[in-house]
């Protein structure tokens, strides 16, 4: 028989030499691409707020911020597309960067209102503790993927995620930053729970924190126990430290149902509003789309939140299920800590509305942990 009876024919060698550029392809396809429409809306939201808190023009934070978004969009799809082993065997190396950054921060940090919180890379100011939170949802997924459920029961299994967790709190509150160490710690401890800790375990470990409460208030710094006063009796202040929740009530008052307009919010526009391109961006939204854009964006961060807790619940492997929730749990707190911020609800802690607020660092992590939700919803079928 000839020889060219037994060779592959022409067509199939293209085929198999076409094949991951195919599987590529079917990746892409796969992305849930909804809520990459919905991330996307989120970030035009804040193009239109960040414009007016530039007073009409693009360049002052506008501009800046689509740059970034951009640039996070790609990276977004680019993690997307990472395989979950993959993305296991850099967990260790990511968070040993997370903690040597926290390390540098402290170091060589660049000081502002109070605190070392931003290193200076090329240029670029970066916010280590952002990059924490999502380096911590990484490592802890890993190792509770690894343990598996059922040997969750044993506290001594704990010892290590707990010391995990501890580290990056404990540098971010040397920094200080309470209220992203709160942050980061809360994260941990969701983990902890949806791993499979134990109800009892759960109950030993709470039960002291009322009890704490005193002792942690009284080795705050001087500037965190006057916002925690200022939020009790920010009348007692109001051309101070109570400024801001003042004129962030009064802003959002202002607003009324329909809003005074785009671009026309007095509060905003006369710069009464103090922060207004970052912590009180919402209160700029408010002013000008009243209560009905109020309502409107907090729809939306609604929908992405019930979307990446859907993602990662649809899941089928451990670690993509815990990377999800970790980073549902991120975005959440985001969520929840700037709107009670500048309503009031809680003191001013400096925490920004994801992909709204002005700022490099929260965003980047903030698209780098939704392509870590992306890749779970990818390889969602993949077996443990």
């Amino acid at each position: 028989m000839p020889l060219k009876d037994f060779t592959v024919p022409r067509t199939a060698r293209r085929l198999l030499r076409a094949e991951p550029n195919l599987r590529m392809f079917s990746r892409l396809w796969q992305i849930n691409w909804f809520f990459v429409l919905l991330v996307c809306c989120l970030a035009g939201v804040g193009y239109v707020a960040l414009y007016s808190a530039g007073g009409g023009r693009a360049e002052a934070f506008a501009q800046p911020q689509l740059i970034r978004f951009c640039f996070g969009l790609l990276m977004m799809l680019g993690v997307a597309l990472a395989s979950p082993r993959v993305l296991r065997m850099l967990s260790v190396p990511i968070y040993g960067l997370s903690i040597l950054l926290l390390v540098l921060v402290l170091k060589m940090g660049h000081v502002g209102k109070g605190a070392e919180r931003w290193i200076n890379l090329g240029g670029f100011q970066f916010q280590p503790s952002e990059f924490a939170k999502i380096a911590l949802v990484l490592m802890l997924s890993t190792w509770f993927y690894r343990i598996g459920r059922d040997r969750m029961g044993n506290p001594l299994r704990l010892i290590i995620p707990a010391l995990l967790t501890l580290l990056p709190v404990v540098l971010v509150l040397k920094e200080p930053n309470l209220g992203t160490a709160t942050i980061v710690g809360v994260i941990g401890a969701s983990l902890f729970f949806a791993a499979g800790m134990r109800w009892w375990q759960i109950i030993i470990l709470v039960a002291p924190l009322p009890f704490l409460g005193p002792f942690i208030y009284n080795h705050l710094h001087d500037y965190q126990k006057a916002r925690i006063d200022t939020f009790l009796h920010p009348e007692h202040d109001p051309r101070g430290a109570g400024n801001n929740i003042l004129q962030s009530r009064i802003a959002l008052g202002a607003g009324g149902r329909w809003g005074q307009g785009y671009l026309h919010g007095t509060q905003g526009q006369l710069s009464f509003l103090p922060e207004k391109q970052t912590d009180f961006i919402f209160t700029m939204i408010g002013e000008e789309w009243g209560y009905v854009g109020g309502v409107a964006v907090i729809g939306l961060l609604f929908l992405i939140l019930l979307s990446s807790m859907l993602i990662a619940l649809r899941c089928r492997n451990r670690f993509g299920r815990l990377v999800g929730l970790g980073i549902a749990m991120d975005f959440f707190l985001y969520c929840v800590v700037n709107l009670s911020m500048v309503m009031g609800v809680i003191p001013v802690g400096g925490v920004p509305l994801p992909l709204i607020s002005y700022g490099g660092s929260a965003m980047l992590t903030m698209m780098f942990g939704f392509g870590l939700l992306l890749s779970s919803w990818v390889h969602r079928d993949d077996p443990d």
